[in-house]
């Protein structure tokens, strides 16, 4: 996958932190489906403080693999800041994470559930604060998934960044 100039600025600055502060991180990514990994997983020398990731696209997965509780899909659905806060938090804990970035949202072309194509929340979670972000993208299904990931990059740098250094 080709990696713009913002994306690579973005996980360079947040695999640099990770590693200057020995801290780890883990994934939780639905509709991105593994780019968040793939790009982290491209950086040499990332296997020091990346965990893991989980694709967890269905939404019963999101319960099942990342630890979002049924309740919550159920009254808000997959795509909320709730359920993006809740996916963080829960892969950060379950792959035993410092911090846990997560991505959930409809990359269209067409809405989905009543909400509309582009719209996205990323999430990043620490040991002191859930930060969540909501995102209105425009383009194709290819230029919604870069901006996201993207976005959660940059959030989890920002956490980060905010909470270490």
């Amino acid at each position: 996958m080709a990696v713009g100039g913002g994306v690579e600025a973005a996980v360079e600055r947040l695999v640099g932190l990770l590693l200057e502060h020995r801290v780890t991180l883990a994934t939780a990514e639905s509709l991105t489906g593994g780019m968040v990994g793939a790009i982290l997983t491209d950086v040499p020398g990332v296997s020091a403080v990346y965990r893991g990731g989980v694709v967890v696209y269905a939404t019963d997965l999101k319960a099942k693999l990342a630890g979002v509780p049924e309740e919550l899909l159920a009254a808000v659905g997959p795509v909320h800041a709730d359920t993006a806060a809740a996916l963080a938090s829960g892969v950060r804990e379950r792959l035993e994470a410092d911090y846990g970035l997560a991505t959930t949202g409809v990359a269209g072309p067409d809405p989905q559930a009543g909400v509309e194509a582009g719209t996205v929340y990323v999430a990043a979670a620490g040991p002191g604060s859930v930060q969540v972000r909501k995102l209105q993208l425009s383009g194709d299904r290819a230029a919604v998934r870069r901006g996201s990931v993207q976005a959660v990059l940059e959030l989890g740098a920002e956490l980060v960044a905010e909470e270490l250094d």
